[in-house]
């Protein structure tokens, strides 16, 4: 009995042995086989569109922002004093012509400062007369002693006296009528009413501003720049602003200003605007200053990617996969961007979906037609 279990025992043993070095050959031949299969390919990381870097010419361009002034103001004042306005017959934004009567002061006053000054006339150049017929008499009798010296003296002095009587009194009158002139109120050049100040009924002074003007209607831009912007700038260049409602007005650079202030470090161009143009004094606008073109390397604006505060472009190299290249950027237009330097003219750039890519990424290229308008 005790045979025939240890031979039992024995018989179970080796069937377990077996069935372990049957299970470890086949673990052993699947690992070869896996060894011997090749491995998949690696799997793109993004299928892309390409683009190549465009060489053109691009305007150069001044960005700047300031205030909208009068090119130069006409401040009109009253002439003469301890007159009333009786009239005033503009307002504020009307257009006006040089000479044009803006106001009237009261005459009445004035008017009979003239009469009174008239009268005193006549009567200097009777008192003239009388006192040539003297001097006559005296000068055709000197030689002949029927006068005394003396008596020939007083007259002729009498008369020179007289004459200077009558100058004095015709620059009185000269002086009254230039009063009673400035009684009218006129423009000093052409262009539009900026205020008025003139009421009627008020006795004004002289000295007193009436109304103030804009020279001619011309407005300008006085843009603020740098001295670094300031010294390209030159007279003649086209400037376009954007004024507060929208409205694209193109004027031209006047004059650069020669200093800057002290204390901004900042330089003024002075812009001409038209005079048709909706621009206001008082208006703030930004604007652009064009300095003509210059060659520029550019590329799509979806092409560059900011990372870390730098900007990175990724090239597809010929491997099918990316080349992260840091690059300097320029001016922007139009979605385009300029490559200041970090890239090679003939690159091939992923159009878009770079912020998907990191160095060394495959990708898989689905069109490259932009390539041919490099």
């Amino acid at each position: 009995m005790k045979a025939k279990t240890g031979l039992t025992l024995f018989v179970v043993a080796a069937s377990g042995l077996l069935a372990a070095l049957v299970s470890y050959g086949k673990v052993g031949a699947d690992s070869a086989s896996a060894k011997a299969a090749p491995k998949p390919p690696p799997h793109p990381a993004l299928a892309v569109t390409l683009v190549a870097p465009r060489a053109t010419d691009w305007p150069r361009v001044i960005e700047a922002s300031g205030g909208l002034f009068a090119w130069q103001e006409g401040v009109i004042a009253a002439e003469t004093g301890g007159l009333r306005v009786v009239e005033v017959t503009v307002d504020v934004g009307d257009q006006v012509k040089r000479g044009q009567v803006l106001a009237r002061l009261d005459q009445d006053t004035v008017k009979a400062d003239v009469a009174q000054q008239e009268a005193r006339v006549a009567q200097v150049r009777a008192a003239l007369a009388e006192a040539r017929a003297n001097g006559d008499r005296a000068r055709n009798v000197k030689d002949k002693g029927a006068m005394s010296e003396q008596q020939v003296t007083q007259y002729l002095i009498a008369e020179e006296g007289a004459k200077a009587n009558l100058a004095a009194a015709e620059a009185a009158m000269d002086m009254q009528r230039i009063r009673l002139a400035e009684t009218r109120v006129l423009a000093v050049d052409d262009g539009v009413i900026a205020a008025r100040a003139a009421t009627l009924g008020t006795v004004v002074q002289p000295g007193t501003e009436l109304f103030r003007i804009v020279r001619q209607g011309r407005v300008e831009w006085r843009a603020e720049v740098t001295a670094e912007q300031l010294a390209q700038v030159r007279p003649g260049q086209e400037a376009e602003i954007r004024l507060p409602g929208g409205t694209l007005v193109t004027g031209k650079v006047r004059i650069p200003s020669p200093t800057l202030d002290a204390t901004t470090r900042y330089g003024l161009v002075y812009v001409e605007l038209p005079t048709d143009s909706p621009a206001r004094p008082g208006m703030f606008a930004q604007g652009t200053i064009r300095l003509g073109a210059s060659p520029a390397l550019t590329l799509p604006e979806s092409a560059v990617v900011l990372r870390d505060g730098s900007s990175f472009v990724f090239e597809v190299l010929a491997d099918e996969r990316v080349a992260q290249r840091k690059v300097e950027t320029g001016r922007r237009t139009a979605g385009q961007v300029e490559i200041l330097s970090g890239l090679d003219a003939a690159a091939r750039v992923v159009e878009s979906g770079g912020a998907f890519l990191t160095d060394g990424d495959l990708v898989r290229v689905e069109s490259s037609s932009a390539l041919s308008g490099a």
